[in-house]
């Protein structure tokens, strides 16, 4: 029996060194490899750079969502729809928020829909469609305007639904070749050497 313990107690002490190694190795490659190493030499580091400052030069896009319940705000006090999109443009700001503007006094010089959101961004593009049956056929534009709210509210919810199921299927993988080593050394090697040591005591 003793020389089971034995064997028993080696392949535990092996199976801890084992899983420290595993700990320990990525955390002194990621200290070995500087800002500069990471990504491929130079070439890599100035393309990340480069992307760095494009995604700074872009301008933030405002939530659609935001941009309606802004506009059904404006209508619900009052304003009229030209008016209405110039006040939301002015506080959007940006290429949207300009677009919003540009409609609103285009509609005033009697443009036509089309025309007044020519060239319209995605979020202005949004609130286009929301409120063109207000514009062309008279009806209210509040309903309009809180259904595509909701609609858009739900694209969002699915969305991260998806996205939080594919990255739960990705982590599987990386999960189970993280825990199958250690589960295997520290809990079926140690086990199956001490049957082997009974066995042979």
């Amino acid at each position: 029996m003793r020389l089971g313990a034995a064997v028993f107690d080696v392949p535990l002490l092996v199976g801890l060194l084992v899983l420290s190694a595993v700990v320990a190795v990525p955390w002194f490659a990621a200290r070995r490899v500087g800002p500069g190493r990471a990504g491929g030499g130079p070439g890599a580091a100035q393309a990340r750079r480069g992307g760095r400052a494009r995604r700074g030069a872009e301008p933030d896009r405002p939530d659609p969502v935001a941009v309606l319940d802004l506009v059904d705000a404006a209508l619900s006090a009052g304003a009229a729809v030209p008016r209405a999109l110039e006040a939301v443009g002015a506080a959007v700001g940006g290429d949207d928020g300009a677009a919003l503007s540009r409609a609103g006094a285009a509609l005033v010089l009697g443009a036509s829909w089309q025309v007044a959101w020519a060239g319209s961004p995605a979020v202005a593009a949004v609130v286009r469609d929301a409120l063109r049956p207000a514009w062309t056929t008279g009806v209210a534009p509040g309903p309009a305007l809180r259904a595509r709210a909701a609609r858009e509210r739900r694209e969002r919810r699915r969305r991260a639904r998806t996205q939080a199921g594919a990255l739960a299927v990705r982590l599987v993988l990386p999960l189970g070749l993280c825990f199958l080593p250690a589960f295997v050394l520290l809990g079926l090697a140690p086990l199956v050497l001490g049957l082997v040591g009974d066995l042979l005591g």
